[in-house]
């Protein structure tokens, strides 16, 4: 453990940081398989609504840093191209 004070509440906020990131990444991943579930079982409707919800939840994270923006990017274009596979 740190003994100066900075490093100590630097430890901290790093570790607070960690845990809400890895919170708000597990979200986004939990979002995009509820879509994959509800793509599955062929429910436009309500997949529709999810890939709204997994959209924003990728897109936050991206703005946040958590992922790279290409890569969201890239998990929004797979999640449409899913979508368009059951409405068409």
């Amino acid at each position: 453990m740190a003994n100066i004070k900075s490093a100590i509440k630097r430890a901290k906020t790093s570790e607070k940081r960690r845990a809400h990131n890895a919170s708000m990444k597990s979200a986004m991943r939990t979002a995009i398989k509820k879509f994959e579930a509800l793509v599955e079982l062929k429910d436009v409707e309500k997949a529709k609504e999810a890939f709204a919800f997994a959209t924003k939840k990728i897109d936050k994270a991206a703005s946040k840093g958590l992922i790279h923006k290409n890569a969201a990017n890239r998990y929004k274009s797979r999640l449409a191209k899913k979508l368009n596979s059951i409405t068409a």
